[in-house]
């Protein structure tokens, strides 16, 4: 096996040879070495070159980060579609986001895409091109030829001059308010608000650094990253699997119930147990698992809900119910994004009901906010939710949190929880990480 750097010369020399004229793709796969020192988001964040995506399953086992975009898709069904072209490729693989609104999204073709399975990685090149595939040939040669080393990604050093809420504090009792009576009258038996943080810093922020930082220490999250351009850039660290498809096994879980972290075990373990005792946070949970399955019966065989489990994270804790079946013939990723996103974990219940209330009272467009991140091939998928995370323009940093509103929530409460649930990321900014 070869270092990345001969990988890339030897992709580079291979594009010497002939290729198609017909319309179509073709690929350029080489295998490499991890050694000391190989990190796919600091050789991703050395370039200058865009979009950028970086993608860790929560387990740590599988990474990919792509680079460059031979074909965008705006929203699933595009993607899908695209796959279908090319079913003698089943490990072709498409990369992304999914906005909160699962009809936007901006999926794409990467030119360049490096795939960590275990300690085994690849490289690939995909060459695409709707008239002919040699056309492309030229165009990847440019790319490689402005590739450059990885960067070190240094910790966070900024001055912040500037911080608000969306909704403020008193904005935010009002909205839990509205939310709690709507609920007394029956309109929706649950429904997820958030709030913005703004965060104005004298400076841009290293979108990356903030991305490496929250990977060191928020462990058992998938960590997502998408620089759509020089200047924006959408990330977090997420603990929610939305689905994870193996052929037709489906994986996906219902993450709802939230206490606070320790980083006293005892204390953690403390609070963990009232969590999987309280009846507010059982209840929650159980509604998200109930709509799930709803959501699922007439596409899939059997479900299997898993026992209940507390989930240990840095700031906080959350109880999770896996559910476990496998898709009948012809279910997709199309069709799992359909039935699952958004979740009542990050939506409401009912669903529609929960979402007019959404649109109406939040003071802010959630974009890529509760949506998804992930990739998806004809063989494989997997798409984590887009929480705990940060839009980054420039030199302003929009953090988002939620919460899940039910019969007898409190806005102090729920205040807190927010502030908890942020804090994954933003006390990155204003304190050394532990």
């Amino acid at each position: 096996m070869n270092s990345l750097a001969d990988v890339l010369k030897q992709i580079q020399l291979a594009l010497s040879g002939a290729f198609s004229t017909t319309p179509g793709l073709q690929q350029i796969t080489m295998a490499f070495s991890l050694g000391d020192g190989s990190d796919a988001l600091a050789w991703l964040a050395g370039q200058r070159l865009w979009p950028q995506f970086y993608w860790q399953q929560r387990s740590g086992d599988e990474e990919l980060a792509a680079l460059g975009a031979c074909a965008t898709f705006s929203d699933m069904p595009a993607a899908q579609a695209f796959l279908a072209q090319y079913a003698d490729a089943p490990e072709l693989a498409l990369c992304g986001l999914n906005a909160f609104d699962p009809a936007q999204g901006r999926l794409f073709l990467p030119r360049l895409l490096w795939q960590r399975r275990g300690a085994v990685a690849r490289m690939t090149l995909n060459l695409y091109s709707a008239v002919s595939v040699n056309d492309d040939v030229p165009r990847a040669r440019d790319f490689l030829a402005r590739l450059s080393c990885s960067r070190a990604l240094k910790p966070l050093q900024l001055a912040c001059i500037k911080e608000s809420q969306q909704p403020d504090r008193a904005q935010w009792g009002a909205l839990i308010a509205r939310a709690t009576d709507a609920i007394a009258a029956g309109e929706f038996d649950k429904v997820v608000l958030a709030r913005v943080d703004n965060l104005h810093f004298s400076r841009a922020p290293d979108a990356a650094a903030l991305m490496a930082a929250s990977r060191r220490v928020n462990g058992g999250c998938y960590h997502f990253f998408m620089a759509f351009d020089a200047e924006r850039a959408f990330l977090g660290s997420s603990p929610e699997r939305l689905w994870r498809r193996t052929g037709d096994r489906l994986r996906t879980e219902a993450l709802a119930g939230t206490v606070a972290g320790d980083p006293d075990d005892a204390q953690a373990a403390q609070l963990g147990d009232w969590l999987m005792h309280d009846d507010k946070n059982q209840r929650e949970n159980m509604l998200v698992v109930e709509d799930i399955c709803q959501r699922l019966q007439g596409v899939c065989g059997v479900l299997e809900v898993l026992a209940p489990q507390v989930v240990r994270l840095r700031k906080v804790q959350h109880l999770r119910r896996c559910i476990w079946t496998t898709l009948n013939a012809g279910g997709d990723d199309l069709l799992c994004l359909e039935r699952l996103q958004p979740t009542a974990a990050v939506a409401g219940l009912p669903r529609d009901a929960a979402r007019q209330f959404i649109a109406r009272h939040e003071p802010f467009t959630r974009e890529w906010y509760a949506g998804s991140a992930g990739w998806l091939s004809a063989r494989r998928s997997e798409f984590c939710v887009t929480l705990r995370c940060a839009l980054i323009e420039g030199a302003r940093v929009r953090l988002y949190a939620g919460a899940g509103i039910v019969a007898g929530s409190q806005a102090e409460h729920e205040w807190q929880e927010v502030n908890n649930k942020a804090a994954g990321l933003r006390s990155l900014f204003f304190a050394t990480p532990d």
